[in-house]
């Protein structure tokens, strides 16, 4: 066959994305097990997903510390043992927090998880904490802060996140004494509370082999019962501060964060699509507006961007960059003069093809094999939504107007109510 490299490959619009739907089935002691059944390999990944407790102001940081330090060691098995059982059978064990939910997940080859699921339920039914670790932990915890601290980009965050939300779990803002609240009876009461299996929910994603279920449901419902006391995920409402302007002054840095934005919808909201694509063009992909701008015309950045954040029980679209020092005042006024032309003319149909395309193939792209799919379900799954979210969600996409993308950002973005927070020099 003769290619002729004159020619460019046919377009095709994408029409529809075909999303791997789960089994699932619900365990007598109240855990929800979801399951993705495909690929080639002999491999699985299981996640074991809670819901984060109440977040408690007195002791914010029971919920990221109990779970970063689940492996630590049970009454059973030292943390050198548990790394060492897991690594034998070419494993792979992870702990991860989230703002709304913690994570453990297990890689493992399907022959060996006879082996490996024991480990597991050990550590998600008797973790105990050690005194030494956690006070290694504490301090470890305090010097990773006090380098962080000296990043103009992550204080910038912490102070948009507080500026925000409040006294939530989304708004921590841990300093060096707050880690002095951590003690290790809290961290075992909460530990008993929130890793109990009417809180949790099981995702099994890979080559699901006959036995390999019956393996993971005989393990985790038979001796894994529920506590006295019920876990408590309700959290405090987010109340965004009074105050919308922050200034850390740094008095030699060579560069200024900036962090900028305001409360909106999150994921559940039906304006949610459409105002991903209005965000895409702003400042959601490498050609937007704000790159374009800011960094290929003006060089005041190597990079800024825009996104919005979706939580369980909060939403935020931001624009977040680092500029010299001495233009931070005019890339303010950049960003802001781009805000405003989103609210007072119409995106071209050139410009709002190439968002589509970009954002449909983005979609498109993420979904490489199994465990891709399963986090796509999810996103759905813990913010209450079913499969048709992405089915309007590309709808929304290869549909929206130029008109409609206006009024939302006259409805949504609003300068007068835009948080901004600069670290460095103005």
């Amino acid at each position: 066959m003769t290619i002729d490299r004159k020619q460019a490959p046919e377009f095709r619009a994408i029409d529809n994305i075909n999303l791997l739907r789960p089994a699932h089935q619900k365990l007598d002691n109240g855990c929800n097990i979801f399951c993705f059944n495909s690929g080639d390999q002999e491999l699985v990944r299981i996640e074991w997903i809670f819901g984060n407790q109440h977040f408690n102001p007195e002791k914010p940081l029971l919920n990221v510390a109990v779970n970063t330090m689940l492996t630590e060691g049970t009454s059973k098995l030292t943390a050198a043992q548990i790394a060492d059982k897991v690594d034998f059978y070419g494993a792979f064990l992870q702990v991860d927090y989230g703002y709304d939910n913690s994570v453990v997940t297990l890689y493992s080859l399907n022959k060996h998880l006879q082996h490996t699921l024991p480990v597991l339920k050990d550590v998600l039914t008797d973790s105990i904490f050690p005194e030494k670790e956690l006070e290694t932990y504490i301090r470890n915890q305090q010097q990773k802060l006090q380098v962080s601290m000296q990043k103009n980009d992550f204080v910038a965050r912490r102070a948009f996140s507080k500026a925000l939300y409040g006294d939530t779990l989304y708004g921590l803002n841990a300093d060096a004494d707050t880690y002095k609240t951590l003690h290790r009876e809290d961290m075992l009461i909460h530990f008993k509370q929130m890793y109990q299996p009417s809180n949790c929910t099981i995702i099994i994603a890979g080559k699901i082999e006959p036995g390999i279920l019956e393996l993971i449901t005989n393990t985790f419902d038979k001796g894994w019962t529920n506590g006295d006391v019920k876990s408590d995920t309700s959290q405090p409402d987010v109340k965004s501060a009074s105050e919308h302007f922050y200034f850390t002054e740094k008095p030699d840095a060579l560069q200024s964060a900036i962090r900028m934005g305001l409360p909106v919808i999150n994921r559940t909201h039906k304006d949610f699509p459409a105002l991903q694509v209005l965000n895409t063009v702003l400042g959601g992909y490498f050609g937007s507006r704000l790159m374009a701008n800011i960094r290929e015309d003006k060089g005041y950045t190597y990079g800024i961007g825009s996104g919005i954040s979706s939580f369980k029980h909060a939403g935020a679209m931001f624009v977040a960059t680092e500029v010299g020092a001495d233009v931070c005042k005019a890339a303010i006024t950049e960003i802001e003069k781009e805000i405003e032309l989103l609210k007072t003319e119409l995106i071209s149909e050139e410009e709002l093809s190439l968002v589509r395309n970009y954002m449909l193939g983005s979609l498109l792209g993420s979904l490489e094999n199994v465990f891709s799919h399963a986090d796509k379900f999810k996103n759905l799954y813990f913010a209450g939504l079913d499969y048709d979210y992405y089915d309007r969600y590309v709808d929304a996409v290869k549909t929206v107007t130029a008109g409609h993308l206006k009024e939302l950002a006259n409805e949504y973005l609003n300068l007068d109510k835009f948080y901004k927070v600069v670290v460095g020099k103005m």
